[in-house]
């Protein structure tokens, strides 16, 4: 079995920390896990910080249009409640929308405030704790293994070449890679983007080249398709035994142009979340919750070079037959200079945490003190915000 040099330590031989190669598309972890449950639940993880305020924009907010003149001047987004509409990107998935299988959680974020890493807020977001320090070095998801009675046969698949921190712990990892064409091995990559870290644009480059390598054409053929790949392999399993499903979807890093950047991605994630429900069938995807999470959001204000700046506050996107969809969630904070987090972010007003526990707790029945001390410590689950039909 290969091993691979872990994350931090080689930060720690780098010398340095920033924008990990989990920005760029192709590193793409998955994994599976056996359970008697029912009920399935597909965790997909966001690298490189999502523009949440982008992707699900308060147009009825006073404050939001000065904010991004630029960035709103592009094709209409879709009204989804009044006040919330939708990147015109996500449009395929806009049916699903009135089906209330598709959903969202505005204003969250983990416990991680201020320095803005693409490495601490990935790893406290797979960690599930409220910090790096001292904390578990198991993943939630594999802490919620651990907790569930009568599991059998814990499988996980890792797409890539690095590991997925959320399902770390004593569950065992395999590993399953589509065939993709790597132009740069995984380290010398991570080392281009530790050299170029200090430099926003340089390191935003380098994320979009790797996409165009991810997207572009191939001895004449369409290529970045391995997001479907691992999508339709993530449902055969999930039709059998499988009951947790977890991969990322990498490329959210949006220093400058934006528009362009966005778009790709959330391309792909329709693509995704849509494959998932025609190769899971009806009958499974009726009781299936799909949850993506970022690290963290993007500044409100769009930048010089059309994009954004690293931020605080996010978005979760649910999606699935077993979601109750419709809706937007979350507790609002508003877009004006003075409810900016520090006067650049969004302000988070909820852990991104509580849905992922609360959706678990309707899918697996976990009681929900398991879920504030064991799978995410010191999490305070409040009000059940009912995400599930």
């Amino acid at each position: 079995m290969t091993t691979f040099l872990d994350r931090r330590k080689f930060l720690a031989r780098a010398g340095a920390i920033g924008c990990s190669l989990a920005a760029s598309p192709l590193i793409t972890p998955i994994s599976f896990a056996q359970a008697p449950w029912d009920t399935r639940l597909v965790v997909i993880i966001l690298r490189g910080g999502m523009d949440g305020l982008d992707v699900v924009r308060p147009v009825g907010d006073p404050a939001f249009a000065a904010l991004r003149p630029n960035l709103n001047d592009d094709a209409p987004p879709l009204p989804l409640d009044g006040y919330f509409a939708m990147h015109p990107a996500l449009a395929p998935l806009m049916p699903l929308w009135p089906q209330q299988d598709l959903g969202f959680v505005h204003a969250v974020s983990t416990p991680y405030r201020d320095k803005r890493s693409h490495f601490d807020g990935q790893d406290l977001l797979e960690a599930g704790t409220t910090s790096l320090n001292g904390g578990s070095s198991d993943g939630w998801l594999n802490r919620l293994l651990q907790q569930m009675p009568g599991v059998a046969a814990q499988t996980a698949y890792a797409i890539g070449h690095s590991d997925l921190r959320v399902l770390n712990g004593v569950a065992p990892v395999a590993n399953w890679t589509p065939d993709a064409q790597l132009r740069l091995s995984p380290q010398a990559t991570r080392l281009a983007e530790l050299v170029m870290e200090d430099d926003p644009a340089l390191h935003a480059a380098l994320a979009e080249a790797m996409m165009l390598s991810d997207t572009g054409n191939r001895g004449g053929k369409r290529g970045g398709r391995a997001h479907i790949k691992v999508s339709k392999f993530a449902a055969s399993q999930l039709r059998a035994d499988a009951r947790i499903a977890a991969f990322s979807l990498n490329g959210w890093d949006t220093h400058r142009n934006q528009r362009r950047a966005l778009t790709r991605g959330l391309g792909r994630l329709s693509e995704t979340i849509l494959t998932l429900k025609a190769d899971l069938g009806a009958s499974v995807w009726g009781k299936t919750a799909i949850v993506a999470m970022t690290e963290f959001g993007r500044t409100a204000r769009e930048n010089g070079t059309g994009g954004t700046d690293h931020g605080t506050g996010g978005l979760m996107v649910l999606a699935g037959g077993g979601i109750r969809g419709g809706q937007v969630y979350g507790d609002w904070p508003g877009v004006s200079q003075s409810a900016l987090y520090q006067g650049r972010d969004l302000m988070p007003t909820g852990d991104v945490r509580a849905p992922a526990a609360w959706i678990m707790r309707g899918l697996t029945g976990v009681d929900t003190g398991v879920l504030e001390r064991q799978v995410f410590p010191g999490l305070d689950l409040g009000v059940d915000p009912n995400l599930l039909k």
